[in-house]
């Protein structure tokens, strides 16, 4: 009873905080800033969608270590999943943070540090599928992806949070510029952002695991069909 209790509080509670962002994201009073102006409220989807992935990425990365030291396939069906959902979120805010600079900073790519390395990390990713897609032999995937997924995800840290940090960047909080928190994040924004982060969150760790117990049965069905 408790466990079915806390099996669908989390996904409820995911559905109601999105609905509250959708709704209040773009009603509420938001700060009247230079250039950005309305479109400031792509931060409560921008951003969050750019956690989740990472969060995503970070639980996939260790699944992989997991299954290097267990060897089971479970670990492994779980990385592959975690990381499928993870880059459709990462998809999802390239675009958001595309359309965001055409109209503020002119252009739909700007060769900005962040962009680029998010860019070079779903890059990573997409090779990620494309590796293992390219390897028959089931144990023998599952491995070597293992050690190319823990490998991108540490190559993912210094592309997104390192070099843009110390590069010059037209991003809030990157290469010397205030970050959002120091001037326009006032505590209205506040009380939109955190829930979209938590419920984007949520969201996302709801779709792997469904992404995930459905890939456990269609490779449970093969088995049985092998037999």
């Amino acid at each position: 009873m408790l466990r079915s209790f806390w099996y669908y509080s989390w996904r409820i509670l995911s559905v109601l905080l999105l609905f509250y962002v959708l709704f209040f994201g773009f009603y509420n009073e938001v700060p009247r800033l230079p250039i950005l102006n309305e479109t400031i409220r792509n931060l409560f989807f921008h951003v969050p969608m750019w956690w989740t992935m990472m969060i995503l990425f970070l639980v996939s990365m260790v699944s992989s270590t997991q299954y290097l030291i267990t060897g089971k396939s479970y670990y492994d069906l779980r990385a592959v999943e975690f990381v499928n959902t993870g880059y459709a979120f990462g998809m999802a805010g390239l675009i958001t943070g595309s359309l965001w600079a055409k109209y503020t900073w002119g252009a739909w790519w700007s060769m900005d540090p962040i962009q680029n390395g998010s860019l070079i990390t779903l890059l990573l990713y997409l090779a990620y599928a494309i590796l293992r897609n390219a390897i028959t032999d089931m144990e023998r995937r599952a491995r070597i992806g293992a050690v190319y997924n823990i490998i991108a995800f540490f190559v993912m840290i210094p592309l997104i949070w390192i070099i843009p940090r110390v590069a010059s960047s037209l991003h809030p909080g990157k290469g010397g510029n205030p970050g959002f928190g120091t001037y326009d994040l006032d505590n209205e924004m506040r009380l939109v952002f955190y829930p979209a982060v938590i419920g984007f969150l949520l969201l996302g760790l709801w779709m792997a695991n469904l992404k995930f117990r459905h890939r456990k049965l269609v490779e449970h069905t093969n088995f049985l069909k092998e037999k």
